[in-house]
C-alpha cells in the first residue's frame, strides 16, 4: 500500500496552489474574505468536534474560530461546498472520520503556522499548544487506508477554496 502522504500529494498540492489559498499565504485577503473563509472552517470543525473523538482534546478549534471570527466583526457569506462537506462528514464513521481529522488538523498545526501571521486579525484558530503530543496523538493512530478518505476530503477543500475565489 502506498504510504498515505504519498498517496494524497497530487491533490494536496493542488488545493496548495488553489488561487484563494495563494492569496491567503501572500496576506492578500480582505478581512470579509477571510471571515467566509472562517466560516467554512467553523462549520467543517465545528462538525468534526460534534460529531466523533478526536485523537487528543487539544485539537479543539471551534471556539477558537468562532473567537476570529467574533474579533474580525463582519457577517460571512455561506460557501454551499462547506455546506455539502458537512452533510458528508456527518455520515461517516469514526474510522473514516479520522482521516479527515488528519486531513484538516494537521493542515491547521503545520500549514496554519505560516498562515497565522498573513490574515486579518489574531489568528487563534492557528494557536496550537502541546504540539508533539498533538502530533504524536495523530501518527498513533494513522494508516495508509485512509488515502481515499483524505483524497475526497481534498477535493472538498479544493471546492471550497474555489467557491471562495469567485464569492466576493
Amino acid at each position: 500500500m502506498i504510504p498515505l502522504k504519498e498517496a494524497i500529494a497530487v491533490r494536496h498540492s493542488k488545493a496548495e496552489k488553489m488561487p484563494f489559498n495563494q492569496r491567503m499565504f501572500k496576506g492578500e485577503l480582505s478581512a470579509s474574505e477571510y471571515a467566509n473563509y472562517l466560516k467554512t472552517q467553523w462549520d467543517i470543525f465545528n462538525t468534526i468536534e460534534s460529531q466523533f473523538t478526536l485523537p487528543h482534546p487539544g485539537f479543539e478549534r471551534s471556539q477558537a474560530i468562532k473567537s476570529d471570527l467574533e474579533e474580525l466583526g463582519i457577517e460571512p457569506k455561506q460557501v454551499m461546498v462547506a455546506d455539502t462537506y458537512v452533510a458528508f462528514l456527518k455520515r461517516l464513521s469514526q474510522e473514516d472520520a479520522n482521516a479527515h481529522i488528519y486531513l484538516n488538523y494537521l493542515a491547521l498545526l503545520f500549514g496554519g503556522q505560516m498562515m497565522k501571521t498573513k490574515v486579518p486579525g489574531s489568528g487563534k484558530m492557528y494557536a496550537f499548544e502541546q504540539v508533539p503530543e498533538l502530533v504524536a496523538s495523530v501518527r498513533a493512530i494513522q494508516k495508509d487506508s485512509w488515502a481515499g478518505q483524505a483524497n475526497l476530503g481534498l477535493d472538498f477543500i479544493i471546492d471550497i477554496f474555489r467557491d471562495l475565489e469567485t464569492l466576493n
